[in-house]
């Protein structure tokens, strides 16, 4: 199935890091936000990339870093989404989500929710 078909479900997992210019500065594991209130983007990017360094050294699986400090609800899940189709989710994830094969990891991926990496499942 090309990741281009139109109409047709993909599924990923990601790994959300807010910060001070996210739409919602509250999570899971930071309630309150006081924390994603004082986290800029540049130190949201620099976390996310140690993350994503440590996943593809072998150091953490992804479903590891996503359970312990993605800033999502799907932490609960290793960062699983679950499967969803065109205009679900934002769009410069879903540009990001399609662009990867299965397997693939994002670099960093920018939207109103904070930052990203990707994991295509599906």
């Amino acid at each position: 199935m090309s990741s281009s078909k139109v109409g047709g479900e993909i599924r990923a997992s990601h790994i959300l890091i807010k910060h001070e210019g996210s739409r919602r500065k509250a999570s899971w594991k930071d309630p309150e936000g006081r924390i994603i209130k004082n986290t800029t983007r540049e130190a949201a990017v620099s976390q996310l990339k140690a993350l994503r360094d440590d996943i593809v050294s072998g150091k953490a699986t992804f479903e590891d870093v996503a359970s312990r400090f993605s800033d999502c609800g799907s932490a609960k899940r290793g960062g699983d989404l679950g499967p969803f189709g065109r205009g679900q989710m934002q769009k410069p994830f879903e540009e990001a989500t399609l662009a990867l094969k299965v397997g693939e990891l994002s670099d960093i991926v920018d939207t109103d929710s904070g930052v990203h990496i990707i994991k295509r499942t599906k």
